[in-house]
């Protein structure tokens, strides 16, 4: 078979798994639908710089607790990072989990998915709202997982704890996130466990027209393991 006809059932077969949850759904049926974009003035992830000026366009669609999402990072510059993330996510009540493809584009294409020739990460994450704070819990299960000194595959994770708060009609959250182990996934391959990430994030509603605004937020990161720190701006449409 030739090279274009396993690339085209590759991408039918992908086509086919982000839709196939609604192939059951009657039109009748509560189905919702959104298309967006954010952007960000610098793409920082889990205390990570990953770029400069970005665009991160999201497509979701939800369906009584699910939703499917593809989510992208795109810079101006060669050394930004290239991304492409699909999310399949399920929540009831106040619990959430879900599972993430990362692809981060490089030397290796999208389609190789082997441990030793993938870009590719894999991550499994379960969160909960407890109202005054959320934590969340991810870790990676396949794929460029993360790796010790010596080699071994480590499953690199990631804990979250955030606070939201009012205060000067602007809506806050306070973030503190963590790499529990040593891996080389977080933290330019940090030792033991690490604080990735201490953030503080301030949103407000940019009044354009007396009908329309766009939310607008400020976040300034810190990073304590890397001495990394950064301001960040966004606009969301």
């Amino acid at each position: 078979m030739g090279k274009s006809k396993v690339l085209i059932k590759k991408t039918l077969f992908l086509i086919l798994l982000f839709f196939s949850p609604l192939s059951s759904v009657n039109s009748h049926d509560n189905v919702e639908a959104s298309l967006g974009t954010d952007i960000v003035s610098s793409y920082i992830w889990r205390g990570q710089d990953l770029g400069n000026i970005s665009i991160q366009p999201s497509l979701d669609i939800h369906y009584k607790g699910f939703s499917l999402s593809a989510w992208g990072s795109l810079g101006f510059t060669d050394s930004d990072t290239k991304e492409l993330d699909l999310i399949l996510e399920y929540s009831l009540g106040n619990m959430t989990i879900s599972i993430t493809d990362y692809w981060v584009g490089g030397d290796v294409g999208y389609f190789h998915y082997s441990s030793d020739n993938t870009s590719h990460t894999f991550e499994a994450c379960a969160a909960y709202n407890f109202g005054f704070f959320s934590l969340s819990l991810s870790t990676n299960f396949a794929g460029n997982v993360g790796y010790n000194d010596n080699g071994k595959k480590v499953y690199a994770s990631y804990v979250s704890a955030s606070i939201p708060f009012k205060f000067g009609s602007i809506d806050w959250s306070a973030e503190v996130g963590a790499s529990p182990w040593s891996n080389d996934y977080y933290n330019d391959g940090g030792k033991g466990f690490q604080v990735s990430s201490v953030s503080i994030t301030a949103t407000k509603e940019l009044k354009i027209t007396e009908h329309f605004s766009i939310p607008f937020y400020g976040q300034v990161v810190w990073n304590p393991y890397t001495d990394g720190a950064w301001f960040v701006a966004g606009l969301s449409f």
